[in-house]
């Protein structure tokens, strides 16, 4: 029986699934997007017991409110300016893509640093959102997706949200997948990775987005 580590070892591709070492920057991007991530749980969780608490500890939920929006206006701050000061091409690059905002560009850029280096497939496996099959013998199962980083996952999924209404590329490609009949979540999904992928290669071109190339 093959160890998971021995059929590791036995891959081709074994480079791509070693995780580029973050140098001081990178490092410190990382932390303000995983601080960023906490505090806006902190913000749901007092939002939600803002709705059920009496009037005696509505002033102290608010309070806390408003700090941990200080908190994140602060790191939000603090994150551009580091984008900017050590990113600014990289940031300028991603941010070209409709549906690519600042806090998506400081997550790639800080959590796959793969990005450009990969194949389109080799990218999609890693972030988790290659569709894997579930077959048994005859039986064609649904794909999923599963694993990979969900940080990214998350940040594509906002991103795809707002690139199906806004970039021309990406709304063609998602109105075509709904008019073939797949539903919206998994026409959501293919456009995550579409997405990725456009990226990816924009990264390893050194091309911003141009419509005219990214035709579905």
């Amino acid at each position: 029986m093959r160890t998971g580590s021995s059929v590791l070892v036995r891959r081709k591709d074994l480079a791509c699934f070693i995780r580029p070492l973050a140098d001081a920057q990178q490092q410190a991007l990382a932390a303000m997007v995983t601080r960023r991530r906490q505090l806006l749980g902190m913000l749901l969780s007092e939002r939600q017991r803002l709705q059920l608490a009496i009037p005696v500890v509505r002033p102290s939920i608010e309070a806390m409110i408003n700090a941990i929006r200080q908190q994140l206006d602060d790191v939000d701050t603090q994150m551009v300016a580091h984008v900017r000061e050590h990113y600014a091409a990289l940031d300028t690059l991603l941010r070209s893509a409709s549906g690519i905002g600042p806090v998506a560009s400081a997550t790639l850029i800080a959590q796959l640093p793969e990005l450009g280096r990969l194949n389109r497939r080799q990218i999609a496996a890693l972030v988790g959102v290659a569709p894997m099959a579930f077959d048994s013998g005859a039986t064609r199962g649904r794909r999923h997706i599963q694993g990979g980083r969900f940080e990214i996952r998350r940040v594509l999924y906002m991103a795809a949200l707002t690139a199906a209404r806004r970039n021309p590329t990406i709304t063609a490609f998602y109105q075509r997948l709904i008019s073939g009949g797949k539903l919206p979540k998994v026409a959501l999904v293919a456009c995550m990775r579409k997405l990725l992928t456009m990226l990816n290669a924009m990264v390893r071109s050194n091309t911003p987005w141009d419509n005219s190339l990214h035709r579905t």
